[in-house]
């Protein structure tokens, strides 16, 4: 990404003219004004110098009779040979020192200062000047002395007794407030542990409840087994002897009792053998399940202090705004075991700990190896996901099966539709209603909206004046969409009409623009300025809300919900927000973004971005820190012109609402990624 300098530099209020208070009115040449004060303001006029307005320093007469500052008439001299007052011909040889005037200055000035001075100084330079003082009253003056600075020892020291006071008063209620806080947390925690232990041992409870079931089952087919063969064996003889009777009087046997009896034996023993073997499926069950607690359980003392703050956090906010019903939400409470918070704070633990890892299932080269054109600058699923759809700055459009990349051999791995352009592509966004509607934004400025069956664009807007970098449909109204681009303007576009519906003229550079998925009149502008602007398309005069907390570039802007949104920046940071309540959720740090455009994909529950470090990251929205991460393998450096550390991840993209991922990095290298275990 091309780190856009433009939108940090405020314009300067350019300041207006100012005119010097000396230019107006003389300087005040006496602290306090006497009685007589007509002849105090005619001797301190004559007393400044004409030139300068300022009290004559080092004062020369002039051959006319005008006094002047030295340095002053010097300077009038070498550029000029007249009397600033008279006009009168005058040059440096005429000029001559003034020393009446100067010890007449510098009196007045010991008088200006002995006036000015603090009974104290005016003390001390009576002092100074040698005036006789007795002994006597050089005691007397000690004795006022100490008195008076024990009584400023003693309000000082009251002072500081009174800020320790209040200081002490302070933290106390502070500690307080802390401790009733840390009580309340504690009795939370009580409550909700008591649940959960409660609905553990049902768990446990049920569980035995059907090993013994099963183990029961199993012992009582054993013991009917060897009465079985007994009766087989009676039923045998009789078979016999009915079959002799039956020959004998010339009839037929009545039933076919043997083949019944081995039935029977063999239905028993697959009922023991099924019990068996449930029995030692649960078994090892319970052993793997162990062994994975303990994975988990190494995974939440990581990440403790951040899955403490979401547990709070929610378990605070469930009681804070129903204190009116706290009796209806006790019986709520019990009556179904779990209170709203706490299951929440459970989906996010059970899913946090659920995955520790990115594991590849399937690898696309997307062009040639090590050539720049193959970075890949956006990557999308289509409405149904069964295809996703590249941009590259290659000029090409193209679109895969993913079904046939997971599945199929590289060899298949082909796009099956590849639309080329007339310039390099910086974003796509699908048509979330109409599947075969895709629209891209590129380095000319250029909005473009392409039909992938035939190939051909649709529509074509060409009203910015510089580079578009983001574009995006509205999934409520399907024929809407809004880009933002380098000349500092968001712009609304209709399909069914050629020219822009709204236009949002900004101080800053766009960088990325994304609609609200659950409204068509919001859109969320990120910019150079390093603030996101939340708009209501209803009234573009002035933006919602301006989010503020990064340090740099807004690169990308996404919701994860009608409420949430997810951005990124080129301070190295995603953070999430609040966008009903206007306020900062969290902040996420561990990958590495200071130029690029590495991408940000989110779902309900899950953020991915790229990294300059060649790797993708995958964070849960409730912990600030990575999930995990992925490495993308660096090639041979001597087959390449490129630094090592210049590869970075450009584009990713979750598949909706599962835990798969699609990323892409600079060398033009799309893996398919899943989280696993």
């Amino acid at each position: 990404m091309e780190n856009e300098s433009a939108g940090d530099l405020v314009p300067a209020v350019k300041p207006e003219l100012q005119i010097a208070s000396s230019d107006l009115f003389p300087p005040y040449s006496g602290a306090e004004k006497t009685v007589e004060a007509p002849q105090s303001e005619t001797t301190d006029k004559d007393m400044l110098c004409p030139i300068c307005m300022q009290i004559i320093k080092d004062a020369f007469l002039t051959s006319c009779g005008h006094s002047f500052c030295y340095m002053c008439i010097i300077t009038h001299l070498d550029n000029r040979s007249d009397c600033p007052c008279c006009a009168s011909s005058l040059t440096k040889n005429q000029i001559y020192p003034n020393f009446l005037l100067d010890k007449l200055l510098k009196k007045t000035s010991a008088s200006q200062v002995s006036k000015s001075a603090s009974p104290l100084e005016q003390f001390r330079l009576v002092l100074l000047q040698g005036y006789q003082v007795s002994v006597k009253e050089v005691d007397t003056l000690l004795s006022l002395l100490s008195e008076k600075k024990r009584k400023l020892e003693q309000e000082e020291a009251e002072r500081n007794m009174q800020n320790l006071l209040e200081f002490l008063h302070f933290l106390r209620k502070k500690k307080i407030d802390e401790l009733n806080e840390v009580q309340t947390d504690i009795q939370y925690i009580k409550e909700d542990a008591s649940m959960v232990e409660r609905r553990r041992m049902e768990l446990y409870r049920a569980r035995d409840t059907y090993l013994t079931k099963m183990q029961k089952q199993a012992g009582d087919l054993q013991l009917q087994e060897p009465k079985s063969w007994f009766s087989s064996s009676m039923n045998k003889d009789n078979n016999d002897l009915k079959y002799a009777s039956a020959k004998t009087h010339g009839g037929v046997p009545t039933g076919n009792f043997h083949h019944k009896d081995v039935d029977g034996k063999s239905q028993a023993s697959s009922i023991v053998a099924q019990a068996r073997d449930a029995s030692s499926v649960l078994t090892s069950q319970h052993t793997s399940q162990s062994s994975l607690a303990v994975i988990r359980k190494k995974r939440v003392q990581s990440q403790f202090n951040d899955l403490q703050q979401c547990y709070l956090q929610k378990r605070r906010q469930l009681v804070s705004p129903s204190q009116n019903n706290d009796k209806k939400d006790a019986d709520d409470m019990k009556r179904e075991g779990y209170s709203s918070a706490l299951s929440d704070f459970q989906s996010v633990l059970s899913t946090f700990t659920q995955y520790s890892r990115l594991r590849v299932i399937a690898e696309l080269r997307h062009g040639e190896l090590y050539h720049s054109a193959n970075i890949v600058s956006s990557i999308e699923f289509d409405r149904d996901d069964e295809l996703f759809a590249t941009a590259d700055v290659s000029r090409r459009i193209k679109v895969f099966n993913f079904s046939t990349i997971v599945n199929e051999p590289p060899e298949a791995h082909c796009p099956v539709v590849e639309i080329p352009t007339r310039s390099k592509l910086s974003c796509l966004s699908w048509n979330k209603h109409t599947k075969n509607h895709i629209a891209s934004s590129d380095y000319e400025g250029t909005v473009f909206v392409w039909d992938v069956n035939t190939q051909q664009s649709v529509m074509e807007y060409e009203e910015h004046e510089k580079r578009v970098w983001s574009v995006d449909f509205s999934r409520i109204e399907p024929s809407m969409l809004v880009s933002g681009s380098d000349d500092c303007k968001v712009k609304i576009w209709c399909t069914r009409q050629e020219s822009s519906a709204i236009n949002i003229d900004m101080k800053a550079n766009i960088c990325c623009v994304k609609y609200n998925p659950g409204s068509s009149n919001h859109i969320a502008v990120g910019s150079v300025d390093h603030h996101i602007h939340y708009y209501d398309l209803r009234n573009t005069s002035h933006p919602l809300h301006v989010f503020s907390g990064h340090q740099k570039t807004v690169s990308y802007v996404k919701f994860l919900s009608n409420d949430e949104l997810a951005s990124a920046s080129t301070d190295s940071t995603l953070r999430l927000w609040d966008v009903k309540h206007h306020l900062p959720v969290r902040t996420f740090r561990g990958h590495t973004n200071e130029k690029n455009f590495v991408g940000l994909s989110v779902n309900s529950d899950f953020l991915a971005c790229g990294s300059e470090t060649n790797e993708v990251y995958s964070y849960h929205k409730a912990i600030s820190k990575p999930l995990t991460w992925h490495r993308f393998g660096t090639p041979n450096v001597d087959d390449s012109d490129d630094e090592p550390g210049s590869y970075f991840i450009s584009a990713v993209c979750w598949k909706n609402d599962s835990p798969t991922l699609l990323a892409a990095n600079s060398l033009g290298t799309i893996k398919v990624l899943v989280l696993a275990t």
